[in-house]
């Protein structure tokens, strides 16, 4: 029988230094192969061994050190194919970047290596998971719902492509970084939107995918803790997964942000929200420059996570940020969630004629119908409503939301 202790002691430690290892072998080795093989191994040989040895004083210094053995002894293996292994060699770099904040270290030039621009974004998310966030490929294959081989040979192919392209493993020049981190945020949005809402399977949330999303959050603030952007999306992700609980009911329901329990909504991670929203708000006051998309969908996130009900709602200024966000992001979904604070603020009518402005690019999305269905009921409209649910319903990929529309559906009169 395992020592609950030690359990704890590995899964700490492998959550905390896992990318730290793998990025400090990364840098000293030039090979990603070598770097995440030795890791893997040295974190074996700490589950077999702590439970007989006990947990050794530095956890994370025992396990760099047991993984730079391995990779040592790994290396002194192919010293006979030393041709090969040059050739099999990554980019590497190790000329000094621009500062880009106070904290520029290997997991900082691992990020940027795996969400490189030459990357296909589902290689990008697969590396990121493996490499920085740690998951088994049988982890990430079950999340995207793919084969584990599959999975397999997409961070293989990534790992190569880094390899032959010869992308450095560097963090970019101060005039890049900027460019480069949006695409960072853009794969760790992603990986956080299908844990919270996949768009297939069985499953009506993952958490796991979900927890690793703000866990390497907290990583890119740790690393870049003055970048706004960077704060805001860790301040959005903290804020929707604060009513995850309250998200889906005990039958496999989703619930609607009207008809949740906010009783339920996790207030600690709401007040870590805030404290980054606030801090941007007064950074933007002391001429930090105006806010990225990702702020201003945490302030309109902030609203909803302090208002005592849908009713007591800041719907105003909800429009306002909306308003601010089509600036920045004028997609047809930003404008869809400004149509509905606008239904709020001006009724059921106007909000359903800036939907129905959006139909040629949104008849395609469940949630767009599933919006005008609701505002249609609304207003009394109700075959039309019946039968706008009948397409969300069609197009809808996860069964919560399956389930959500289905009874509110069944509950049109008339």
């Amino acid at each position: 029988m395992t020592d609950p202790a030690v359990d704890q002691a590995l899964t700490r430690t492998h959550h905390e230094e896992w990318a730290r290892v793998v990025a400090s072998l990364a840098r000293r080795f030039g090979d990603l192969d070598v770097a995440e093989e030795a890791t893997a191994e040295a974190f074996a040989v700490a589950a077999e061994r702590w439970p007989r040895e006990g947990v050794p004083p530095n956890p994370g210094g025992w396990v760099a050190t047991t993984a730079t053995r391995k990779a040592i002894d790994w290396l002194r293996r192919e010293s006979q194919r030393d041709a090969r292994h040059q050739a099999a060699l990554i980019g590497y770099d190790d000329t000094p970047a621009e500062p880009t904040g106070p904290v520029v270290d290997d997991r900082l030039r691992l990020v940027f290596t795996c969400c490189h621009p030459a990357l296909a974004m589902e290689a990008r998310v697969a590396l990121t998971l493996r490499l920085l966030g740690g998951l088994s490929v049988a982890e990430i294959a079950r999340a995207f719902l793919v084969q584990e081989t599959a999975m397999g040979r997409r961070i293989t192919r990534a790992k190569t492509k880094i390899k032959e392209a010869r992308i450095p493993y560097r963090v970019p020049a101060a005039d890049d970084v900027r460019e480069r981190l949006i695409g960072v945020l853009a794969v760790v949005y992603l990986v956080f939107n299908e844990g919270y809402l996949p768009g297939q399977g069985d499953d009506p949330v993952r958490v796991d995918l979900s927890d690793e999303a703000i866990r390497l959050g907290r990583l890119l603030r740790t690393l870049l803790p003055d970048d706004g952007e960077v704060a805001g999306l860790l301040a959005l992700m903290l804020f929707t997964e604060a009513r995850r609980s309250a998200r889906v009911s005990t039958t496999g329901e989703l619930v609607t942000l009207h008809e949740q329990d906010r009783d339920a909504w996790d207030r600690a991670l709401i007040a870590e929200g805030n404290a980054l929203v606030h801090e941007r708000i007064r950074a933007v006051a002391a001429g930090g420059g105006p806010p990225g998309r990702y702020q201003v969908q945490a302030a309109i996130n902030a609203v909803h996570a302090n208002a005592p009900s849908t009713d007591q709602t800041d719907w105003p200024t909800l429009v306002a940020l909306y308003d601010g966000l089509v600036l920045l992001d004028p997609s047809p979904i930003v404008r869809l969630n400004r149509a509905v604070a606008v239904a709020e603020v001006d009724g059921a009518g106007a909000g359903l004629a800036e939907i129905d402005r959006l139909a040629e690019s949104l008849d395609g999305y469940h949630a767009f119908h599933a919006a005008r269905a609701d505002l249609l009921r609304r207003l009394g409209r109700v075959d039309e409503s019946r039968a706008e649910y009948d397409r969300a319903i069609g197009l809808a990929g996860n069964p919560a939301e399956r389930s959500h529309l289905t009874r509110r559906r069944g509950q049109l009169t008339g």
